[in-house]
Formats: structure tokens, C-alpha cells, sequence
């Protein structure tokens, strides 16, 4: 079995494990941070909003011997505005200049003609109204919204009300955290870039669910017994994931890194940028947030409750018991096993729960 095989099947067992619960604080304060430099982001630099929102014009022209950089300063010194150039397959240049009416289009083709040296009529001028945009901006909005009342509405009646919104503020943190990558390193916001955040709600969610499903199952009849809290429960079912969620990620992950950085960064294809950066870093949050927001949110709000306040002054008070007397609480009957009951939540085991597996 390899070393990850290994330590997978460790946590499952419960016997390693990290305390994701009681540092739940220090991730809490990183997520907060994250989000504020986001927010920060948006209102000091905004976002670079595509032609398809702002409008303006595309040009195509011909094969040419011009530079990229150089075929964008014409392009600026043409029109008065910022202008994006792609350099496509073929040797041809894909200019995109905003905020350009239709004369003004005709004016800035024309001398692009001439600084290219290369007939105007071989230049395709293509314009974009900003009313298109918003429509779709729009539709945008309509379908995250509409997704999100879905899902706390699944997650409420699948799991129960404090899962749904647990998963609803990490998806929140998740869409706020990648629009602010998309500010910081002035990425096009296109619509590739809608469908690439619309995208990453899926991902984002999947491994949310699956801990809220180990966590839902580990917890029946947590009330039965004295040997665990809801959060030492809670704890134990990231742990029993951590390795799945982490191989998931990375997995999806390497396409979308390769779209990334050998698409977009070495061969200089800039529209894969505009979908790729939103997946890559709309899953590597998701995955962040299942893990160390989520569950934790959820562990905060069942404590809470009367029943599971009761049920952990019990445990504390039985491992005080157990300190006092010099023994481990593995070696102490549960209330439970005095019964004859059956808990079916399962905690991390010790040493007593191993050796009579041995024994099995």
C-alpha cells in the first residue's frame, strides 16, 4: 500500500489525525483576511470588465509581421482607450478596444490599417453593444441565485437547516475569494469568466457533501453515549475524507493548471485565461472551504443546541472522571454499552477499539 494509501486508511481508522475543529479559530481569521484583501481589491481596482459588458469593438486583421505589444500601442495611440491583442494561429492579430461607437470604430480601423501597413479591408471590424452584456450579466445573477436557493433548500431537507447554511456561506466565500484573484491580477472578466464561476459552485459544493454525509451518518444517536462531543465527531469525519478531498482536487486541478499556465502562459492563448483562472481558483477554495469552514461552521452551530450542550458536559465531566482516577476514557464503560444501546456514532478510537478489532 502506498504512503498516502496508508495514511488515508490511518485517518479513517481514527488513529492519526489533525484538530481541524479546535483550530477552527486560526482558519476562521484566514478566511476573514482572505475575504477583506478580496473585497479591498474590488473597491480600490475593480474589474477589468471584457468588450461584451462595456461594449466596444473587435478587429481582426490579416497575418502580419507586427509584434503583439507593438500592434497594442497603435492600438491605444488609435483610439484613446486600453486595447487587448491575441495573437492568433494563423499569424493574424485579434484587437479588442472598448467603449467604441461605431464612427469612432470606422476612425480607429482605418489607422490601424495604416500602422500595419495592410489594406483596410482586409481588416474584419467586429462591434459590441454593452446592453448584450448586461443581459447576460443579468442571466448570470438570475442563475446564482436560483442555484443557491436549491441548494439550502436540498441540503435543509437532505441534511438539515445549520448544513445548508454552512455550505451557503462557504459557496459566498468561495465566489468572493475568486473575484477578488480576478481584481488583484486584472484577469478580463468575459463571459468565459461568468461560466467559469458558475462552474466552480458544483465543485465547491461536492466536497461539502461529502463530509456533511460522513458527518450526518457518524452522528445518529450521538446522544446516546459519553465518549464524544459533536465536534470531536465533526473532526473525525474531515479527517476520514481528507485524503479523498484531497485527491479529487488535485486531479481536477491538473487540467485546469495545464489550461492555465501552459495554454494561457506559454502559448499565449489568452482566452483559455478567462474560464481557467476562475476554475482553478474557484477549486482550490472549494476544496479549502469544505474542509476548513464548513464543517467547522456546522460543529459551531450543534453546539449550540441544549441537547448537545448536555451531551458535552457529560463527556468532560466522564474524561475529568477518568483523568482523576489516572485511566483513559477508552478504559471507562459508556452509558450506552450499560444500556445495551447501540450508538451509531462512531469517534476516534483508542486503543480499547483497536485491539478488540484485532480480536474480530
Amino acid at each position: 500500500m502506498s504512503k498516502l494509501g496508508d495514511l488515508g486508511a490511518r485517518l479513517h481508522r481514527g488513529e492519526v489525525g489533525y484538530d481541524f475543529i479546535g483550530n477552527r479559530r486560526i482558519w476562521y481569521g484566514i478566511s476573514i483576511l482572505i475575504t477583506i484583501t478580496a473585497i479591498v481589491a474590488l473597491a480600490v481596482r475593480g474589474l477589468n470588465m471584457g468588450i461584451e459588458f462595456q461594449g466596444g469593438a473587435v478587429f481582426t486583421t490579416p497575418k502580419t509581421e507586427v509584434s503583439v505589444s507593438q500592434a497594442q500601442e497603435y492600438a491605444e495611440e488609435a483610439s484613446g482607450h486600453d486595447a487587448l491583442v491575441q495573437e492568433l494561429g494563423s499569424g493574424s492579430l485579434r484587437i479588442q478596444v472598448g467603449g467604441l461607437d461605431t464612427e469612432k470604430s470606422d476612425q480607429v480601423r482605418a489607422e490601424l490599417a495604416k500602422d500595419l501597413n495592410v489594406p483596410e479591408t482586409k481588416i474584419a471590424a467586429e462591434l459590441v453593444g454593452p446592453s448584450w452584456g448586461e443581459q447576460i450579466a443579468n442571466k448570470a445573477w438570475t442563475g446564482l441565485g436560483v442555484f443557491m436557493i436549491l441548494v439550502v433548500i436540498y441540503l435543509a431537507i437532505a441534511f438539515e437547516w445549520r448544513m445548508a447554511v454552512a455550505a451557503l456561506i462557504a459557496l459566498i466565500h468561495d465566489l468572493t475569494i475568486t473575484v477578488g484573484i480576478y481584481s488583484l491580477v486584472g484577469f478580463e472578466v468575459t463571459v468565459g469568466t461568468v461560466i467559469g464561476l458558475l462552474t466552480i459552485l458544483g465543485y465547491s459544493l461536492y466536497d461539502t457533501v461529502v463530509v456533511f454525509d460522513s458527518l450526518k451518518e457518524q452522528t445518529k444517536g450521538i446522544t446516546k453515549q459519553t465518549r464524544w462531543t459533536y465536534s470531536d465527531v465533526a473532526n473525525r469525519s474531515i479527517n476520514s475524507t481528507l485524503v479523498r478531498s484531497i485527491n479529487t482536487t488535485v486531479v481536477a486541478l491538473l487540467p485546469v493548471a495545464g489550461l492555465l499556465f501552459i495554454g494561457g502562459g506559454v502559448l499565449g492563448a489568452g482566452m483559455l485565461n478567462d474560464i481557467s483562472l476562475s476554475l482553478f481558483v474557484g477549486l482550490a477554495a472549494g476544496a479549502y472551504s469544505s474542509i476548513f469552514i464548513a464543517t467547522p461552521l456546522v460543529a459551531d452551530f450543534k453546539e449550540r443546541e441544549p441537547a448537545m450542550k448536555a451531551l458535552r458536559k457529560r463527556v468532560l465531566a466522564k474524561r475529568a472522571a477518568a483523568a482523576a482516577k489516572g485511566e483513559s476514557v477508552d478504559d471507562l464503560a459508556d452509558d450506552a454499552s450499560d444500556t445495551g444501546a447501540e450508538p451509531a456514532v462512531v469517534g476516534p478510537r483508542g486503543r480499547r477499539g483497536r485491539s478488540s478489532e484485532r480480536r474480530g
